[in-house]
């Protein structure tokens, strides 16, 4: 049996967990293989055990790639596994969400490298290996707070803010290239690690109402699934969407509209 990416190769940063690794588990039903970009060894460890488990064999990288040089590394990894790469997913990310005058340096910058930086490094390693082959798939995640204004967000959209506008510029500048260049924007999403720090009740009362806050925001009253935004992606990837490019793919349960 057959699915619709057999014979792509993959590589999906932040893949060992939450929708990233959903996003991994996704690709690999379709038919790709697919390289798991991980910020460290345990965790994608614990990523590649599961997966096989499920009879899927994935490759894999752990490094920070906000560092410079480390993409370069990944590509290098890829291409050693599988002997080219046609699709990139940039999911790493996680920022330090809190009312914006708490902000610190510290903060600050772990949340504009977290999600900018590392998307930044990896598409530019990414791109030339694709020019060179002529095709290519690239799919960011963004996130629907940049439209929705979701409460303590604000240096949050600023990085992912820089990657849906990134995303415009790449596709017109790339297109002739035969490469497609997309950003899927979710909402409030209930990974499986927010399930299980809700239930140890892990979280403080300020997090707690930004979680509210987002649900409310979302007509359909309830948050999205990794599944969900895993086909978005697969969708952006796959053969179908060969004419869809320089788009930002809202995941949000009708959050924003139009």
């Amino acid at each position: 049996m057959t699915g619709p990416l057999d014979g792509r190769a993959a590589i999906v940063t932040g893949g060992a967990t939450g929708i990233g690794l959903g996003i991994v588990a996704r690709l690999l039903a379709d038919g790709a293989r697919v390289l798991i970009g991980a910020l460290g060894e345990e965790e994608l460890k614990r990523a590649t055990e599961a997966l096989r488990e499920a009879g899927h064999e994935p490759a894999g990288f752990a490094g920070n790639l906000a560092e410079p040089g480390r993409a370069a590394e990944l590509l290098a990894t890829g291409v050693e596994a599988f002997g080219r790469v046609d699709i990139l997913v940039n999911s790493a990310g996680g920022g330090v969400i809190r009312p914006t005058l708490e902000h610190t340096e510290e903060s600050l910058r772990a949340t504009i490298d977290n999600n900018l930086w590392t998307t930044i490094r990896a598409t530019l390693a990414l791109l030339p290996h694709m020019v060179e082959r002529g095709y290519g798939r690239i799919v960011n995640i963004g996130a629907e707070s940049v439209r929705n204004g979701l409460i303590d967000h604000a240096m949050y959209n600023a990085a992912k803010g820089g990657v849906h506008a990134m995303t415009t510029g790449l596709a017109r500048e790339f297109a002739s290239a035969g490469i497609t260049v997309n950003t899927v924007a979710p909402s409030y999403v209930q990974t499986p690690e927010i399930t299980a720090a809700l239930a140890e009740n892990r979280f403080d009362q300020e997090f707690l109402r930004v979680l509210d806050r987002a649900t409310e925001l979302i007509p359909m009253g309830r948050p999205g699934t990794v599944g969900e935004v895993a086909g978005a992606v697969a969708y952006l990837v796959g053969p179908d969407a060969g004419f869809v490019t320089g788009q930002v793919v809202s995941v949000n349960g009708g959050s924003s509209m139009g």
